[in-house]
């Protein structure tokens, strides 16, 4: 019910916001006019960045090749020194080969064993499934203690030009910095992370609102009614109301039905506090054609109760501003759901009116668990392999129609999640990716964004059928 179109958008909008906001490490820049301490520190500060990597098993050279460590296999898995690897001023460090990390890196295998028989890493590598931030806290404690006292290692510093005791001091003192930089950046991942269930389920609780929106509007309109008949000079009419509309099948239901209570105990959505949106609803709908037919319609069946609430929901509730504007007060997630949500309400009713003497049927948050899965996984993998995915886009831009310095930032976005698709979901056909983001970037990037996205999203797919890492 939640499908994979608005699954696609909600994770290209977290995707775009996380990007935006979001940088792995933060590398310190170079001073200008600094003292020579301060111009050590920084070039030592760079030096220590590319051991990590060394250590780690991975390449400084700027042809790429084999590190100069075996490294051992918990070092060499870890998310820290992948993400430096593939920080982009980390890999303008490495092209520019600017750095003394030849002259360090025969260290490099002495410090890999050393830390690997160290107390920290012992206690690090005991743990079966160590988070993020103990292995962030194992790589400061090594900075702090190994790379600040190890007597192999400060030698080889000794012997660098420049060497400033206080430099090296300040320089073991930035990179721990940028390590907890790295840290408080996931931390801005899991929370992106956490905010695309969040508003997957907020999607749901929507949907469900709507129906108890339409209880809460005809028991309004009911109180009303009851307060007019007891007025001291109450009218013939008001005495003996139209009660059409308060005795509306399809209301009585929704606000019967078991399975709406015990779906409402685990989404549970309220319009209890929301006075002015229902006295603002309730003098749309009253003053509208479809109620005025609705009352005087000489019969009334069920199939009509649906279909008046149909008209209603369609013609007068979701175009309007009032329902809008209590949403976006409601919930922040809640901006673009109301047609996809608004949708499955329709359908619903429709589906109910069609199985007339049956308990309502709703939609379930989705279809199966692997729609439940979809947009976590379709969003870890855009973050985790966003540079491949982004040097991929670049491979196929033609220079001549678009500058890759003033793409839209949105479709690159767009594009990333398309990839992530196209590489990971064997069963979903390339034309249907293709469509479906084309279609994401009509909407939310600029006026040439699906020209775009359909001419380098084709030219990767096939790239991809090529190279063999797809066959669909």
């Amino acid at each position: 019910m939640i499908n994979r179109i608005l699954i696609r958008i909600k994770v290209v909008q977290l995707l775009y916001s996380y990007l935006l906001t979001q940088t792995d490490f933060r590398i310190e820049q170079e001073p200008d006019g600094a003292s020579n301490d301060k111009k050590f520190a920084y070039a030592a500060y760079l030096n220590l960045m590319l051991l990590i990597l060394e250590i780690c098993g991975l390449s400084t050279r700027p042809q790429a090749g084999k590190g100069s460590v075996t490294a051992d296999r918990k070092l060499a898995n870890g998310k820290l020194a992948k993400a430096l690897a593939a920080d982009p001023t980390v890999r303008r460090i490495i092209l520019r080969n600017s750095t003394d990390i030849d002259a360090l890196r025969p260290v490099a295998q002495h410090l890999h064993d050393t830390i690997v028989a160290s107390a920290v890493y012992r206690e690090y590598h005991r743990k079966r499934k160590a988070e993020l931030a103990e292995e962030v806290n194992m790589w400061i404690a090594v900075v702090e203690t190994i790379f600040a006292k190890d007597p192999v290692l400060d030698k080889a510093m000794r012997a660098l030009d420049g060497y400033s005791n206080v430099g090296y001091r300040r320089a073991v003192m930035q990179l721990a910095n940028t390590l907890r930089s790295f840290y408080g950046a996931s931390a801005s991942y899991v929370q992106a992370y956490n905010a695309l269930k969040e508003s997957l389920d907020k999607a749901y609780e929507l949907y469900l609102s709507i129906f108890v929106l339409i209880t809460e509007l005809t028991r309004e309109q009911e109180a009303r009614l009851e307060t007019a008949m007891t007025k001291h000079l109450a009218t013939s009419e008001e005495r003996n109301p139209n009660r059409r509309f308060v005795d509306n099948r399809l209301a009585a239901r929704l606000a019967e039905s078991p399975a709406l209570q015990a779906l409402l105990k685990e989404h549970p959505v309220s319009w209890d506090t929301d006075f002015s949106l229902i006295n603002r609803l309730l003098s749309e709908i009253t003053s509208s054609q479809i109620y005025r037919d609705y009352m005087d319609a000489p019969e009334s069946s069920f199939e009509a109760d649906c279909e008046f609430w149909r008209d209603i929901l369609r013609s007068v509730i979701f175009p309007g501003d009032a329902l809008s504007e209590a949403l976006e007060d409601k919930s922040i997630f809640w901006n673009d759901d109301l047609q996809t949500m608004g949708t499955f309400v329709l359908k619903t009713i429709r589906n109910a009116e069609q199985a007339e003497g049956e308990d309502i049927s709703f939609f379930p948050q989705y279809k199966d668990e692997e729609d439940a899965k979809f947009g976590a996984e379709l969003f870890t993998d855009a973050v985790d392999h966003r540079e491949d995915y982004r040097a991929l886009v670049e491979k196929f831009i033609n220079t001549g129609n678009w500058d890759p310095d003033r793409l839209a930032f949105m479709d690159i976005v767009i594009l990333t999640v398309a990839i992530a698709e196209l590489k990971n979901y064997p069963n979903i056909p390339v034309v249907v990716t293709m469509n479906e983001y084309i279609e994401i970037a009509n909407n939310y990037s600029t006026a040439k964004s699906g020209q775009f996205i359909n001419g380098v999203l084709s030219s990767i797919a096939r790239d991809l059928r090529e190279s063999g890492e797809i066959a669909k």
